[in-house]
């Protein structure tokens, strides 16, 4: 008897390509079909027995998938998506428009309530791990600062958003921290920084022919909730300039509370990754929590959740005895 968690993706891109990568490493998931807006013969997707179909195609498998892996966009496609796919699968997905996910909490958890599917929002590193480790920080240290610093690596949000400005044919975004204002932090000197002194922005732009160079560049530098509070640098390059220096996407950074405890003991949390694949470790993340989105949906624990309703168990394959044994 097959007791496999079976996933759907939807969307090929970077972060859809990790997805299949991470799934051939768990045993315990097997990936049913691939969705795509794309031609669906024009997908390599390497893997035997998995369907590449259209998008149009995916209400067809309500019955054959357990959760659907949303490998979109946050700029334009999961705000769609997320809520059009809750009405018939459980679902997880990687919005990360920070200042938008309670309005997009809200969207979701309406149509995940209604249709008794399970939906958890916001997975990745940030928002995902990042957000679990503030929380933790501040719980822990209530007297102190918390400081994310991002990078320095491409930053796959950021990316899909300079991609869609008018006139833009290909381009990569990477988040640089600032140095500086790492060490004061790490110091316990819990400094005052404003958003443009802790990191700034670097893009390379591969434009279409003919393109108003100045017209991309403005658009990019004032672009809200991506670019406008940054300081942030455009740069435009050849297509194969941006093949050749710029095709992997490296990522990290650090999650960093200095607090007081007791009479004034200085007490630093740090949390930090260093990545060689972004999308790769973003898929990851999305892969393992797929298993709590199916066990909680079997406890009938329906609606939109996020990492801060998800115990980290629900996204082990361990059973609890194995944790309590070997991990605890």
């Amino acid at each position: 008897m097959n007791n496999k968690i079976r996933l759907g993706i939807v969307g090929y891109g970077n972060l859809g390509r990790g997805a299949v990568e991470a799934i051939k490493q768990t045993p315990d998931l097997e990936l049913v079909a691939v969705f795509t807006r794309r031609e669906p013969n024009t997908l390599d997707l390497n893997v035997t027995g998995v369907k590449a179909l259209h998008i149009s195609e995916a209400s067809n498998y309500q019955n054959e998938i357990d959760v659907m892996l949303l490998c979109g966009g946050s700029a334009t496609d999961l705000p769609e998506q997320t809520p059009h796919f809750a009405s018939m699968f459980n679902t997880v997905d990687s919005y990360d428009t920070h200042a938008k996910i309670p309005e997009f909490y809200q969207s979701v958890n309406e149509v995940a309530t209604k249709h008794n599917t399970t939906s958890i929002i916001s997975v990745g590193w940030d928002p995902g791990l990042f957000s679990i480790n503030r929380v933790m920080a501040d719980a822990v240290l209530p007297n102190g600062e918390n400081y994310t610093f991002w990078g320095k690596g491409l930053s796959q949000g950021h990316s899909d958003a300079v991609r869609r400005v008018n006139g833009v044919k290909n381009g990569v975004q990477y988040t640089i921290p600032s140095e500086p204002a790492i060490e004061k932090v790490r110091s316990g000197e819990n400094p005052e920084l404003t958003t443009s002194e802790k990191h700034r922005r670097v893009c390379y732009i591969v434009a279409e022919e003919g393109a108003d160079q100045a017209a991309i560049e403005n658009e990019i530098k004032t672009m809200p909730n991506y670019f406008a509070d940054y300081e942030t640098e455009v740069n435009f390059i050849t297509a194969e300039e941006l093949e050749r220096d710029h095709s992997k996407a490296p990522h990290g950074g650090f999650v960093i509370r200095g607090g007081n405890t007791g009479d004034n003991n200085k007490q630093i949390y740090e949390f930090s990754l260093n990545l060689d694949s972004n999308p790769e470790f973003t898929a990851s993340v999305l892969v393992a929590y797929a298993r709590a989105a199916h066990r909680l949906s079997q406890e009938k624990q329906f609606g939109a959740k996020t990492v801060y309703d998800v115990a980290p168990g629900l996204i082990s394959p361990r059973s609890p005895e194995e944790l309590r044994k070997d991990h605890l």
